[in-house]
């Protein structure tokens, strides 16, 4: 097998704010969007986010209306504290604050409009410090 590509969707109730939101403030692209569904990239990011509308008739009668509660979409990046800055001046909501591990990962998190935790991580102390992740 080869993959070719990786995505992970997400059942939401209000795609277009979700979509926004990634677009706004991690500077995701739409690539494709129709009634109840976008997909959004990131060339760095190494995968799409898709969001689906909750209830949508495409998805197995199971899937429907889950939400997606639980996931974390955690994005590396390299001057976390940079990004912390960035989003407290655009008035994105800290939702769990700048904290460290005693593995060395370093991390805080934000949420979208329909709940989705989007933690923005550093790993980098983590390798510096020799432990293995």
């Amino acid at each position: 097998m080869q993959i070719t590509s990786s995505a992970v969707s997400l059942n939401v109730d209000d795609v277009a704010a979700s979509s926004s939101f990634l677009v706004k403030h991690f500077s995701f692209h739409e690539e494709m969007a129709a009634d109840g569904f976008a997909s959004l990239r990131r060339p760095d990011a190494g995968m799409n986010v898709v969001f689906l509308r909750r209830g949508l008739q495409i998805l197995p009668a199971d899937q429907r209306d889950d939400h997606a509660g639980g996931v974390i979409l955690a994005f590396a990046v390299d001057d976390l504290e940079g990004e912390l800055a960035r989003l407290q001046g655009e008035g994105v909501a800290i939702t769990m604050p700048l904290t460290e591990e005693q593995w060395g990962e370093r991390a805080f998190q934000v949420r979208d409009p329909n709940g989705v935790i989007v933690q923005l991580v550093d790993w980098n102390a983590a390798v510096d410090g020799g432990a293995e992740i």
